[in-house]
């Protein structure tokens, strides 16, 4: 189960619960993979409700890395996520709450 003070986030692919969390290298290594775009970018789109599905996907990539997974985005491509896009979407923008705000 997820520590969400910990910044960790649940994703069930193919039947599996796998533990996501955005941590520094995950985040650094998904900026790469997006180009010149940063985090405050994605952020602001996840805020304006703005957001592609591309973002969600490299996010939730990203979440996974984090956690340690050892996939691709390739890999994620054909997976089965629980609840679909919309699960996916929850997903990635729980990662970004939860790894920018500071546990009180």
């Amino acid at each position: 189960m997820a520590n969400p003070l910990a910044g960790e986030v649940d994703i069930v692919m193919d039947g599996v619960s796998h533990r996501c969390k955005l941590t520094l290298g995950a985040m650094a290594e998904m900026e790469a993979t997006m180009g010149s775009e940063s985090m405050v970018d994605l952020v602001a789109r996840f805020e304006a409700g703005k957001f592609s599905s591309r973002d969600v996907m490299a996010l939730v990539v990203a979440g996974l890395r984090g956690g340690g997974w050892a996939g691709t985005a390739a890999d994620l491509l054909k997976a089965d996520i629980e609840g679909g896009a919309i699960g996916a979407a929850k997903a990635a923008a729980l990662l970004l709450v939860r790894a920018f705000t500071p546990p009180k």
